[in-house]
């Protein structure tokens, strides 16, 4: 199934999407998040937030829709 991160920050409006791949592929091999965002071009607090926050629940929600 695919991911259903959020395309754009919901704060400042910057688009995001395109990053969490990297950002999850990553942080599963044991680099900082913190150093992985910032790597990424991520400097907003916001839109860092959107990455560090994110529960993928698609997986658990789907059989029931």
């Amino acid at each position: 199934m695919t991911m259903m991160v959020p395309v754009r920050c919901f704060t400042c409006g910057a688009v995001i999407g395109q990053h969490w791949d990297e950002y999850r592929e990553r942080t599963a091999r044991g680099e900082d998040a913190g150093a992985v965002l910032t790597s990424l071009g991520l400097q907003r607090y916001c839109c860092r937030r959107m990455l560090l926050t994110h529960v993928d629940l698609l997986d658990e929600v789907g059989p029931y829709g």
